[in-house]
Order: C-alpha cells, then structure tokens, then sequence
C-alpha cells in the first residue's frame, strides 16, 4: 500500500483522514454512553449535558487556538485565513476542551469531577484518528523528521522518516491497557484517572515533538511542547500531592 492512502469510490478520491475522523467521533461517543450506562454517574443527566456542550465548545476554541499558533508567520492572504481556520490539533481540543468543562462546572455549581468518564473514549478516538493521519501520510502534518533507523518509512515523499502516527498508535495502546489496570487494581480518587491521562498523553507528545520537522520555536520549544508544559503548569498541585504520597510510602 502506498502513502497517502487516497482511495477512489465511484470516480471520487476519498479523504480517508477526514472518514475515520468522523468514524473517532461516533465511535468515542458510542463508547461513552456505554460506558455511563454500566458505570454510575454521580452527576446527573442535564449537568452531563452541560458539561459535555461545556467540553465540545472549548475543544472546538483550543483545537482551532493552538493550530493557529503552530503557523504565526503565515502570511495574510484570504487562501491562508481559510486553511488556518481549518487547522486543528487533538492538543489544543483537549486542553480547550478541559478548560470548557471546568467553566460549564462552575456556571452550573457542579462540584463532582466529570473527566473520569471521558478518558478511554477519548483514547479510542486518539486512536482511530492517528490511523487516518498515518494513512494521510504526508498529506497531514503528523509525520516526522528523516532518518536512516530501521524504523524509518517512505510517507509518500520518496524520504524514509519517522512514522510517528504510528509511534502514537503503539503509545496509546499501552497507556488504554495501563490506565486500564490503575482502575481495576488500585483505588483512584475522582478525577485522578483523567488527571494521569492528560499527563501522560502531553508528556509523550512533548517528547515526540522532536521528532517532527517544526519551523516555528519559542525558547527551542514548539507551540504544542509550550502547551505540554502548561498544562503541567496546570496540575502543579496533583503531582506535588502524588509526590509526597510517594515518599510516604517509602
């Protein structure tokens, strides 16, 4: 099979990307309303759907927010405006999405945390995704620097590079299994369990960053590793908590 993957049905190229995008999101949310229906949900049925609008309108922002911010040195033109208001990145829609949540929690005087019940839908939806994003081969900016590793792969530009979407495929499967066995075996307090995914999705996507052909830099680091920090900036107070437990225990 070649990259990009560019099927033709009935005379018309498929943007197979853009499929299993669309594929992710009925996929995650099937999984979700699955997963609520077997799990109790302390929080009722309207603060759910506040909170899920809250989710859907910051990931929107945030996706949209930091796909800009990867392109600040895009000339003004109205060809580039339009392909800048179509850039996304997963990164940006979670942080955003978070930051959503948490405002929808405070209009509404919700105190329970709610992100536990997102966590494997999201990770099943990262996943469908990055299957497009491979597929696209370079027709996405998912692919990765050049390299003479054995690991390297042709992405449709003739170049053995680093297939990072599928360096992000093997990572989720072993973060979905890991978090997987953190539920089943140990006790979690509510909201730790989506706390321990964001810090593990962004610290892996800070690491993997270097492996990406990026232009634009702020202190040697790109938009998406700036948004990595922040948002350990962000649970400052989480991992100092788990670090002193840690030491407890020792």
């Amino acid at each position: 099979m070649e990259l990009p993957f560019e099927p033709v049905l009935f005379g018309y190229t498929v943007n197979i990307h853009l499929v299993l995008e669309y594929l992710a999101f009925f996929l995650a949310f099937r999984y979700y309303v699955f997963l609520r229906k077997k799990n109790k949900d302390a929080i009722s049925s309207n603060h759910r759907l506040s909170i899920i609008l809250g989710a859907a309108i910051g990931a929107l922002i945030g996706s949209r927010l930091i796909g800009v911010l990867e392109n600040p040195s895009t000339t003004l033109s109205a060809e580039n405006i339009i392909q800048l208001l179509n850039t996304k990145t997963i990164m940006g829609g979670l942080f955003g999405g978070m930051l959503g949540v948490e405002i929808a929690k405070k209009m509404i005087g919700e105190t329970k945390s709610s992100g536990d019940l997102f966590v494997f839908p999201i990770i099943l939806g990262i996943f469908i995704g990055r299957i497009g994003c491979f597929l696209s081969g370079i027709n996405e900016f998912t692919y990765g620097v050049e390299t003479t590793s054995f690991l390297g792969m042709d992405l449709g530009d003739d170049v053995l590079r680093h297939p990072i979407a599928l360096y992000e495929l093997v990572f989720l499967v072993m973060l979905f299994i890991s978090l997987k066995h953190l539920q089943k075996e140990y006790v979690l307090q509510s909201g730790e369990l989506f706390k321990l995914f964001m810090l593990a999705y962004f610290g892996f996507r800070f690491c993997i960053e270097f492996l990406k052909p990026n232009t634009f830099f702020v202190l040697g680091l790109s938009t998406i590793q700036i948004l990595c920090i922040v948002c350990y900036v962000y649970y400052t107070k989480f991992i100092t908590q788990k670090i002193k437990n840690a030491r407890k225990k020792i």
